[in-house]
């Protein structure tokens, strides 16, 4: 079978770059209007995107003077563009330090069934102190225990997805026999963070329980991903380090007794795309002509764990900034941004440039077929088996993708023409992963 490539659009308000509310084509109030979230899924669903992705958060983040601030609640966003939509897939951040498995199974399992088996879960341990004190604690917890609440998390949502067998609603009008109480199967769990005793109260989904899908690049981060996850969204820089992640990855995947096909690594990517190279760089330097960098400063700052006050603007980062071990917070991305400015000798004022497009994200300003050659490049060299878009600018950025860069990829015969299936595909389907067995009936054969 032809090796096709996998496409998630990753959508951000105005769009990823955090100046774009500014220009003039935005709507500073996107972020919160339905009809901005319909026009992208369905800008999406034109390029044959396998899955669309809404990230969230528990707090609102930094200060609100930077950009459009806060969020609808995703899992009711996606909700509504389910109806709104027919193909996409539809994934949701929620995360496993403040919510509760019980809870959260029956809202994913809810809008698979809604979606028709196109749910997907962006796993997240939430790092960061502003979060826990929204839910009475002095502080976050430790990163070594946030993974390990997300595993027992993990196995309580699996066994409530499975708690109804495929076939346990009998429908027996004559009978009088709604349903067979010998296919449910209570989890009585009883563990070190959770307690959860009955079955859930929503039959098993089309695709048995969402995609799931995970984040972190640390190494507690890595080791989830192996055992649970079956699309991985990542940050690197280089093609190197893209190569070594997805090589890593792969490995743990098969030391966990799983296929290593099984697991999707998707590198995010903000494209910036002109008709010429030329119109590509001015539209990059257009965004970054509005940044506001003292908001920069700031913000790189507190993920870097430095007093306020401590960078300036045309200086080169401190020597003496803590190692990947001593931060609590998100590991990953802390090494790649620091690693970003040690490789290039950036100043802070630059370093705060390259962020402001994806936050640590590969950013590539060119023309379509030059987007194209480093989507290719990536996908065809070990580093990807798809890729995350993040738009700089929303709608018009994905609108190029799809208008100029998508029909490149499909004459390369990358990307598929077409949705595939009759029935639809579901979204576990559409990323070439089978339909989990229910362990509650497998042990019994």
């Amino acid at each position: 079978m032809t090796r096709r490539l996998h496409l998630n659009a990753f959508l951000m308000n105005t769009g990823h770059h955090e100046a774009s509310w500014r220009l003039p084509e935005s709507d500073p109030y996107a972020h919160v209007e339905l009809d901005h979230y319909v026009r992208l899924a369905r800008i999406a669903e034109r390029g044959t995107f396998d899955s669309l992705f809404l990230a969230d958060g528990p707090q609102l983040w930094g200060s609100v003077a930077q950009r459009p601030a806060g969020a609808l609640e995703p899992l009711t966003l996606l909700t509504a563009l389910a109806t709104a939509t027919e193909h996409i897939g539809l994934i949701a951040t929620a995360s496993t330090s403040y919510n509760s498995p019980y809870n959260l199974a029956r809202k994913f399992a809810s809008l698979d069934i809604i979606s028709g088996g196109r749910a997907g879960w962006n796993i997240v341990t939430t790092a960061g102190a502003e979060a826990a004190r929204n839910f009475g604690l002095d502080g976050e917890p430790a990163h070594a225990e946030r993974y390990a609440r997300a595993a027992e998390f993990l196995d309580v949502a699996l066994k409530l997805w499975d708690s109804w067998e495929d076939d346990a609603i009998v429908a027996d009008k004559a009978a009088g026999v709604w349903g067979d109480d010998a296919k449910i199967h209570p989890p009585r769990h009883k563990g070190a963070y959770f307690s959860v005793a009955g079955a859930l109260n929503v039959p098993r989904s089309p695709q048995g329980y969402p995609l799931l899908v995970q984040a972190g690049s640390s190494e507690d981060g890595k080791r989830f991903a192996a055992r649970y996850a079956e699309a991985v969204f990542t940050a690197q820089q280089t093609l190197r380090d893209a190569q070594a992640f997805y090589g890593d990855l792969k490995s743990l995947t098969a030391q966990e007794g799983r296929d290593p096909d099984h697991i999707k690594v998707l590198p995010g990517i903000v494209p910036v795309i002109g008709s010429t190279e030329a119109e590509a760089r001015a539209a990059e330097r257009l965004l970054e002509d509005h940044i506001v960098y003292d908001h920069g400063v700031g913000r790189l700052e507190s993920l870097l764990q430095l007093t306020p006050g401590t960078l300036e603007l045309d200086a080169q980062l401190p020597a003496d900034l803590p190692p990947e071990s001593a931060v609590e917070g998100a590991k990953s991305r802390y090494t790649l941004i620091v690693e970003l400015a040690r490789r290039e000798r950036l100043t802070v004022r630059q370093l705060i440039g390259r962020l402001g497009g994806g936050r640590g994200h590969l950013t590539f300003a060119g023309t379509p077929e030059q987007v194209a050659d480093q989507i290719e490049i990536w996908f065809t060299q070990g580093a990807a088996d798809g890729f995350n878009i993040m738009p700089a600018v929303l709608p018009s950025g994905l609108e190029a993708f799809v208008e100029h860069v998508v029909p490149v990829l499909r004459t390369r015969g990358l990307l598929r023409t077409e949705y595939d299936g009759r029935p639809r595909q579901t979204l576990r389907e559409r990323y070439g992963l089978p339909r989990p067995a229910n362990q509650y009936t497998a042990s019994l054969v």
